[in-house]
C-alpha cells in the first residue's frame, strides 16, 4: 500500500483502500453528518450536510447512495472513535481516571446513538451490522481499561465490565434527552467501582 492510500473500514466492517485526501474528505462529511443530524435530526435535508462538508451533493450520494447508510456510517465512525479513544486515554491517565474519562466518551456515544436511535431501529437491514460493531469495538476497549484499574487495585474485581457497560447504556437510555443526567449517573456507577 502506497502512502497515498490507505485502509479505511466499511460502516459493516470490510476494508477499502481509499487516498489518504479521500479518507480526510469521508472524515469531513462524517462530522459533518453528525453535527446536522445532532442539531436537526436525521431528515435533515442532505445538501445541509454538503455545505457543511464543503462538498457537493453528489459526493455525499457518490460514498452513501441511501440516508440509511450514511446514518449507519456515522454511527459506525463515532463508535470507531470512542473504541480508538480508550489507547490514547490510558496512555495519558492513570488506570481510575482513564476509565472514568472514557466512560464520559461513552456517554458522548450514547447520547449520539439517542439522536439517532429512531432510524437505527426501524428495522433497515443498512444497520444490521450495529449490535456485532458494538460488540468488537467497544467492549474490547473497556475491558482493557476496566481490567487495568482492577489490576491496580484501584476497582473492585467481583465486578464483570460487559455487565458494568451494559449498566451505563441502560442509564444512559433512561436519561432521555438529557445527556448531563446521563453522564451525571454514569459517574456515580463509575465511583462505586472504588475500591473503599
Amino acid at each position: 500500500m502506497s502512502a497515498e492510500t490507505e485502509e479505511i473500514p466499511k460502516a459493516e466492517g470490510p476494508t477499502r483502500r481509499v487516498r489518504a485526501d479521500a479518507q480526510r474528505n469521508l472524515v469531513t462529511l462524517l462530522d459533518a453528518a453528525k453535527h446536522v443530524f445532532a442539531e436537526a435530526g436525521t431528515e435533515a435535508p442532505v445538501r445541509d450536510i454538503a455545505e457543511r462538508a464543503g462538498v457537493g451533493v453528489g459526493t455525499v450520494y457518490r460514498h452513501f447512495p441511501t440516508r440509511a447508510d450514511l446514518i449507519a456510517a456515522v454511527f459506525a465512525y463515532e463508535i470507531d472513535a470512542c473504541a480508538d479513544a480508550a489507547d490514547r486515554i490510558a496512555a495519558e491517565h492513570p488506570p481510575f481516571a482513564a476509565l472514568s474519562l472514557w466512560m464520559g466518551e461513552f456517554v458522548k456515544l450514547a447520547s449520539t446513538k439517542r439522536g439517532l436511535a429512531q432510524a437505527l431501529h426501524s428495522g433497515d437491514p443498512a444497520y444490521d451490522f450495529m449490535p456485532v460493531k458494538r460488540q468488537q469495538r467497544l467492549f474490547p476497549a473497556f475491558r482493557t481499561l476496566f481490567e487495568a484499574a482492577v489490576t491496580s487495585g484501584e476497582i473492585r474485581g467481583d465486578v464483570s465490565a460487559d455487565d458494568f457497560l451494559n449498566a451505563a447504556a441502560t442509564l444512559c437510555a433512561s436519561a432521555g434527552d438529557r445527556p448531563d443526567q446521563a453522564r451525571g449517573l454514569v459517574m456515580l456507577l463509575v465511583d462505586g467501582l472504588r475500591c473503599k
